[in-house]
């Protein structure tokens, strides 16, 4: 199930008005700044995710870290990028009508009105030693289908053992505080947005924040 398929964008939400925090402000957490020319609020997240984001870290064995990379992305951020990457589908596929782009688009990044980025309840995030130095997960992090060869995918046969391993464990970890991955990219796991709710069947619990209403300070 994709991000673009209707069935996503007709879950009812109502938010709970749980609180965003900064994860970057919490020393047992590891935090990357790869995306903040794009997104200064990239470290903020819902409470929730940050309490189950803690508990995965601590379940991982010794010597492997959670590497946060971007949580709570603004709606414009989110649209710039949909965009752009739909406009790079057509060039490549000039073909395609439009719902394939945006259904093909949304393998990749998800149409803003749906976003689970923009809830504060999404993360992308890697795994990492205790240097630092990532562990090879068979594609960078946000690495597209198409300069992947589908690699991105969680489930791609087509990656190292090493690094299946590795994204084996990473499955583990969050998938055992309730998050949920989205299959297209190893690297994107929720909490309580639309997506999540679907997957899970239980009722969304987070939607779309404006800019103004993440806690900065």
């Amino acid at each position: 199930m994709l991000l673009s398929d209707p069935v996503i964008a007709a879950v009812r939400t109502e938010d709970c008005g749980e609180p965003v925090v900064d994860v970057a402000a919490d020393p047992r957490l590891r935090t990357d700044a790869r995306e903040a020319p794009h997104n200064p609020l990239l470290h903020h997240v819902r409470s929730g995710l940050r309490d189950r984001l803690l508990e995965a870290e601590a379940s991982l064995p010794p010597g492997v870290h959670l590497l946060l990379v971007e949580g709570y992305r603004p709606p414009a951020v989110q649209l710039q990028q949909f965009t752009a990457y739909a406009d790079l589908l057509r060039v490549r596929y000039p073909d395609w009508p439009p719902e394939q782009v945006r259904r093909e688009a949304s393998r990749f990044i998800s149409p803003p009105e749906v976003a689970p980025h923009c809830t504060g309840g999404a993360i992308d995030l890697t795994l990492c030693a205790d240097d630092g130095v990532e562990l090879d997960m068979g594609t960078e992090v946000n690495a597209s289908p198409v300069a992947s060869a589908d690699r991105c995918y969680t489930a791609s046969p087509d990656i190292p053992a090493e690094a299946a391993h590795n994204r084996r464990l990473l499955t583990t970890a969050l998938a055992a505080v309730g998050l949920i991955n989205y299959p297209t990219e190893w690297w994107h796991w929720s909490f309580g947005d639309r997506y999540w709710a679907y997957a899970t069947d239980a009722d969304a619990r987070y939607a779309a924040l404006r800019t103004d209403q993440v806690v900065t300070g």
